[in-house]
Order: C-alpha cells, then structure tokens, then sequence
C-alpha cells in the first residue's frame, strides 16, 4: 500500500500501488470539499492529469481552473474538443490556435474550398462540440517511440507536429486521442469531455474566438473584452511569421540546425528596428503639426515587456529626427512610503496608482507643457521620502517628454494635458509563433521567462521568489494595465521569433535550481519543459541595444 498524503487538507491514506489520482480524489472525499470542480492535480509540486498512476508515496494536491496549471489544463482539452469538432464537421479543414485575445483564445480557421466563416458554420461546431462533451468521450494519453509518432503525424499531413518532435531530441512521444481523432498536446488534460462544461465558441474578425471560464469562478465563462488593437498587432506578427517560414517551434528548430540562426536574429531585430523608425517619424511629424501638436509621449506595458530599452531606442530615433527628447520618471513622485497604500495582507501595494502622487505629477506636467520651469523631485528609496534637491526641468521649442511607467496611460496620471497633445505607446511581448497549429505559447509565459532570467541577473531575486510574485504582478497588471492598453495611438510587440532558442542558454541553470519541495517547483518544472522544445542558441550575435539584453545581460544602455 502506498501513503498519500493530500495536501489540501494535510490529511494522509492508503492507497493500492497504481491507483489513479481519480481513486484518490474520491478516497479522499468524505473530507475534501473543493469549491468548484477538481481538473487536475499536482503530484509532489509537478502538475499531472487525473488518471495519472502512482507507485510511491506522495504529496498530492487538487485543483480547480483557478489555478494557472488548472486553467491549462482546461483550455488544452477545450482546444482538443473543439479540433475534433472541426474535423468531424468540416474533414480537410484546418484549424490554428493562435493566441489569447479578448479573455479567450483567436483561431484561425480555413475551410477546405476556402469559404468565408459563416455563423452556421459556427452553429455546427457548436453543436458536435456539445455532442462530444454531453457523451463524456474520454481523451485517452498514447505512448510511442517518437518515430512511431512521427510517422501517425505524417500520414495525417500534420508536418507541425512531424516539425516538432523531429526536433525534440526525445526518444518516447506521448499523444492524445479522442475518439478516432489522434492529437498532440504538451501537457495533461482533463480525464474525459464532460469535465468541460463551461465554454462558448463565436464568430470574431475572420475566425473564431474560443471563450473559457473565468478565472477567479470557474463556473462562469470570462467577461470578453473588445482588443482591435490587440488583434491587429497579432495579425500583422502572424503575417511576418508566414513571410518568413516561422509559424511554429519546428519551423525556428529547422531553420537554427539549418545554420540560419544568425539571419534570423538580425532580420528580427530589423524588423523592430524598422516599427521604432516608423513611431518616431510620425510622433516627429506630429510634433511640427500646426493644429495640436504633441509634446508629451506616454509608454507603457506590463512586466518585462522591455518598456526600458524600447523608451531608449526611441529615444534615440527622435534624436535622429532632429526632436530633443526629456525623459520624466514617474518614481520620483511616490509618496512618501508611510502613506503608500496596501494590500490586504498588510505588504505595500507599489502597483496602486496611489502610489504616485498624480495630482503633483499633473500639475507639473501642465506647467511644463506650458514652457515653465518646475523643480521635480528626486525619490530616495533608501528612506522612503521624496526629496527636493534642487533638480528642475523646462522643455524647450524642439523637446518632447517621454514618460514610461506602468501607470502612464491611466488618464488620472496625465489629466491636466490635453489628450491633443499626447502620443500613448503600449509595448508588450505578444507572442505570436506556437508550438504548433494547436499549442499556442501564452504571452505570460515569454515575460515570466524574461523577468526570471534578468531578476536572477541582477541578483534580485532567486528564480523560487520570482515565480512566487508572478501572480499578484499579473493580478496587478489586470487592474492597472491593461484596461488601457486598447487606447494607445500605437502597441508595439516587443517579442523575437528567435527568443524562446536564446532564453534557454540562460533559463535551464536557472530554473532547475527550484527545490522540489516547495510550491514554485512546479511552475519551474513546466517552463523547463516548455523551452526543452526549442534548439538552443547562443545570444553573441544579439546587439547591444536589442530589447533582448535589458533581461540576458550586455545592454549598451545604462538604466
């Protein structure tokens, strides 16, 4: 007999050697009373699907789609039914799950005469994908030599997948099957369709928006959230993608065994280079408007977007036009740290917007745009107090203030100053290339790789604290970022096709340095997985000034 013990109640059992965590949930019953439905479980820190069989002791613990490795596992099964349900409805269509967008998931999809999507079309889907889920048709985990699998992806004409794991170095493949449809996901799903109950599928721009349930009440589906913007920077990414023969992991993997790792950098960076020279002409272009002219360019994003580098190449674009850009730093106007406000576990909560003083912050700003001198304040975080030491600020006929914080494109910050007269910028790592057609890469998971690799770096945090701030950094970035990102005059998309090839050299030490035994482990364990998809490469021919070496080290900026 084995122990497990369940975590969620810190209670321990018997159970036969090779019994599923689905015998051990229900042994476990009569005590555990979860909230909402259980998907998924994480077994000694690593999270494992609910047929999984264990033959040691070990620490168990149920989760729900509150959880971030729950939430996945959800959406992967929802994204296989809904594969299946294409493919039953529409044979030799094909089916791409792009990305996140509006609180669900983009899919491009293609009929086989290359008709227009039409709501009937969806109505269909709709209905087998109900069909599926009220039979409770079990999803079935396969295990093969990667040849083997190599071989059933072909016969299918799925060359992403045959891509993918010819590439992958691994010598047994696991796949999925529903049905008779035969899939590949890179993580657990739920044990059968009837665990998915909550979902809505709708026509969106010129495919389909997968809607699943919300994160904090799994019961009920995610309030959609209108993102044009947001769409059409990922729509312009999966264009370039496309031009360039890099749609998914395989395609970067072949191109790098290829010998075209170098190319591909440099044509990357190009890329960026060129959407910087084209903001910086138009803000130049702007600026000598004779109606409203701007004065005042505002940038944000969310955490290890690459706000910094992007504000300094920027910068340097503006130079070029002849335009005198002033940087404005929104942390010197804290309040003082005893009035910062707080959580309600009693830390401070940096992430406020109460944390700076908008009012003072605004009233500069209206001085300054009206050609007076302001002394500005200097913020010492040693004590906790702004300073005044004598630092003031005038802008003159060609100078233009940049501001870049994660609160500047909340309009309390800058309400003083005419919307006329400014340029709002929002810059994110919107990761366009999957791993393939049906295992898209979260956008979360490109910054969190970036903030680990450059926290580590700098000697700021262990990979174990940063993983553990990740939740209230995005629970924050809900709140106070990304309400505005839809008002920007332009989104730039800060992510490489080539970055997930570099972030390994520097992630792997890094992440397997997290115990196992604490609860970080198991976010580590999935991103070592994740990057193992991806050839490595070495960062030597990433410039200095690349958005990239703000987080792996050798940026010829100073912050």
């Amino acid at each position: 007999m084995l122990q497990v013990r369940c975590k969620n109640i810190n209670l321990t059992k018997s159970f036969p050697e090779g019994c599923s965590l689905l015998d051990v949930y229900k042994g476990f019953a009569d005590n555990l009373k979860m909230p909402y439905p259980v998907v998924s479980a994480k077994v000694n820190n690593a999270s494992q699907g609910l047929k999984y069989r264990l033959f040691h002791n070990r620490d168990v613990e149920f989760i729900d789609a509150r959880d971030g490795s729950g939430q996945r596992v959800y959406v992967r099964s929802l994204c296989f039914v809904l594969y299946k349900a294409v493919s039953d409805t529409f044979p030799a269509s094909k089916l791409f799950i792009e990305h996140p967008l509006s609180r669900g998931y983009y899919c491009n999809f293609k009929k086989r005469g290359g008709e227009p999507l039409t709501d009937e079309d969806v109505a269909r889907i709709c209905r087998r994908m109900h069909d599926i889920i009220d039979a409770d048709m079990p999803f079935r985990r396969m295990e093969s030599t990667t040849e083997e699998a190599i071989r059933i992806f072909r016969d299918r004409g799925f060359t992403d997948k045959v891509k993918l794991l010819e590439t992958s170095g691994q010598v047994y493949t696991d796949y999925y099957t529903l049905g008779d449809t035969v899939d590949y996901y890179y993580g657990p799903l739920v044990p059968s369709a009837g665990y998915l109950r909550v979902w809505g599928l709708e026509r969106y721009q010129d495919g389909l928006l997968l809607r699943v349930p919300d994160g904090k009440n799994p019961l009920e589906l995610a309030e959609k959230v209108e993102q044009p913007r947001t769409f059409g920077v990922f729509a312009e990414k999966v264009r370039w993608d496309i031009i360039m023969h890099l749609s998914n992991a395989g395609d970067v993997n072949k191109a790098i065994l290829s010998g075209y790792g170098s190319e591909l950098i440099q044509v990357s960076e190009a890329l960026q280079e060129k959407k910087i020279v084209k903001i910086a002409e138009e803000i130049d272009a702007r600026f000598h408007s004779e109606t409203n002219p701007i004065r005042l360019v505002l940038i944000t994003g969310p955490s290890s977007s690459g706000k910094s580098t992007f504000c300094k190449r920027l910068s340097v674009q503006l130079l070029a036009c002849g335009l005198r850009p002033v940087s404005f730093s929104t942390d010197d106007y804290f309040v003082n740290r005893v009035d910062t406000p707080k959580l309600p576990n009693g830390q401070y909560d940096f992430d406020n917007i109460e944390t700076v003083d908008y009012h003072l912050l605004g009233d500069h700003l209206s001085r300054l745009m009206n050609g007076e001198t302001v002394e500005v304040p200097e913020y010492n975080f040693v004590t906790g107090k702004r300073e005044y030491n004598g630092k003031k600020l005038r802008l003159s006929g060609d100078s233009v203030l940049i501001i870049e914080g994660i609160h500047a494109l909340n309009p309390l910050l800058t309400k003083g100053v005419d919307d006329t007269l400014k340029y709002k910028i929002y810059i994110s790592a919107l990761t366009s290339i999957s791993l393939d057609d049906h295992n898209f890469i979260p956008t979360q998971d490109n910054r969190l790789l970036r903030r680990i690799i450059r926290d580590y770096n700098k000697g700021a945090f262990t990979a174990r604290e940063t993983i553990s701030q990740w939740k209230s950094v995005c629970e924050a970035e809900d709140q106070w970022i990304f309400p505005f990102q839809e008002t920007a005059d332009v989104m730039f998309n800060s992510a490489l096709n080539i970055e997930f090839a570099v972030l390994r050299t520097h992630a792997e030490l890094i992440l397997s340095s997290v115990p196992k035994n604490c609860p970080e482990y198991a976010e580590a364990h999935r991103l070592l997985k994740f990057i193992h998809y991806f050839i490595p490469i070495s960062d030597k021919e990433i410039p200095p000034t690349s958005i990239m070496r703000e987080f792996v080290g050798g940026s010829s900026f100073k912050f």
